[in-house]
């Protein structure tokens, strides 16, 4: 017997992925798991996105179109995601990045173990290297790989049994509250790196900073009030995996040195506005660099 699951897809101005994405997902390659539906909830796009949607989904009847007037922050958004959703087993897609053709398969088909609560693959980024901010996001990604294999860290596209009605509003580490609360049922994390998700990094330092001091600032919210500490912060396991990453490229000693700089700022201006501003990013700004994934 087959798997059903019911997919969102959460966008906000997504006009340059989004027919990409639901054509990845359309094309998913899929033996013992089935898409019932794909909801795409839409926060207040003023772009073409909506319209994207709508014609897609005129040739495609699983897919459905639910849009906010107003952007409440994409937990608020993954909430009417869980409301409409028919299945039990639930994937989250974010709207800026594509998942290879396996993806869903290999995510979905790990709940045949009741054990399992929820699942996340390996996202890859897109973004060149040769230039400092290129390496940046490719490092940092790196790490994120290597860390969840020591203990489950889940992004990008998260897979989830439907233990709860509804997510913090004020969460801006979506992914991460989910997992809390997936652990506080007794369910287990897994992490399937052979699930590729394509996304792409900021290209800017001005973006990259952004993004960092959101996720820090989230991560610290998150600790506070989900009682739930994320693997990257963890100083121990980060330690050992920048030894080995010095260890094992020592001709990038350099740029290693430079990114670990660099986050430690974005920590600190994360931290900054956590304990200092009171400020809470759930509604974020975009970072307009990480987006157009496929040209």
């Amino acid at each position: 017997m087959k798997i059903s699951c019911s997919i969102g897809i959460i966008v906000h101005n997504e006009e340059a992925n989004i027919l990409h994405l639901l054509e990845a997902i359309s094309a998913q390659r899929l033996s013992q798991v089935e898409i019932r539906e794909v909801i795409v909830v839409s926060s207040a796009s003023t772009d073409d996105t909506d319209d994207i949607v709508r014609r897609y989904a005129a040739d495609h009847p699983q897919v459905k179109l639910l849009t906010q007037a107003k952007r409440e922050g994409k937990a608020s958004a993954i909430n009417l995601f869980l409301q409409e959703a028919s299945e039990e087993i639930l994937v989250v897609v974010s709207g800026d990045v594509i998942p290879s053709k396996d993806t869903i398969e290999i995510l979905v088909s790990a709940f045949e173990d009741p054990t399992i609560g929820a699942t996340g693959g390996r996202p890859v980024p897109v973004n060149p290297h040769d230039s400092f901010i290129g390496y940046a996001v490719n490092l940092l990604w790196r790490l994120h790989h290597h860390m969840a294999l020591i203990s489950p860290k889940l992004g990008e596209v998260i897979a989830f049994r439907k233990v709860m009605e509804s997510i913090p509003c004020e969460s801006a580490v979506d992914e991460a509250s989910i997992e809390a609360i997936i652990k506080s049922r007794g369910l287990k994390l897994k992490y399937l790196p052979k699930a590729i998700i394509q996304n792409k990094g900021p290209e800017n330092i001005k973006d990259f900073i952004k993004q960092r001091r959101r996720i820090q600032n989230g991560h610290l919210w998150l600790q506070k009030k989900q009682n739930y500490k994320v693997a990257s912060q963890d100083k121990s396991i980060l330690f050992n995996l920048l030894k080995r990453e010095l260890r094992d490229n020592p001709r990038d000693i350099i740029r290693i040195m430079g990114v670990i700089a660099l986050e430690v700022y974005c920590r600190i201006l994360g931290s900054w506005d956590f304990f200092i501003r009171g400020k809470n990013p759930f509604i974020w700004e975009i970072s307009h660099s990480t987006k157009a994934l496929k040209k």
